[in-house]
């Protein structure tokens, strides 16, 4: 299987800045696209950013022009980057990930355990 570990999250001042990590581990597999989602209460799990391999990346209107997203293929690491975070960012931040393991086509999709992220105002 494919395990991802989040770090990062917490509680954040509204207007400070938010960084969170997630990191792949496992053996005999590739990563097609790496990303983030939130779930905040009440409300369904909405997509935050991915990236794929090559680096091409997709935003959320939401957040277009607070949030980077980065990824280091060799580290099997993708990053979210947060700048002004807001209240309305307050929500439970997971990380995704989907690809194929090596030696033939069987695909799979992985999501971490969430962190908490709380955004004060």
């Amino acid at each position: 299987q494919v395990q991802l570990v989040e770090s990062g999250g917490g509680l954040v001042q509204a207007g400070g800045s938010l960084r969170l990590s997630c990191t792949a581990s496992g053996s005999r597999f590739t990563i097609n696209v790496m990303g983030w989602y939130r779930q905040a209460p009440g409300k369904e799990r909405e997509l935050v950013a991915t990236i794929t391999s090559g680096g091409i990346t997709n935003y959320a209107d939401s957040v277009k022009g607070r949030a980077t997203i980065s990824r280091d293929n060799a580290k099997k690491t993708v990053v979210l980057q947060m700048n002004s975070p807001k209240p309305e960012d307050t929500a439970i931040y997971y990380c995704n990930a989907d690809g194929t393991y090596l030696g033939g086509t069987r695909k799979y999709v992985s999501w971490g355990q969430g962190t908490q992220v709380t955004v004060s105002s």
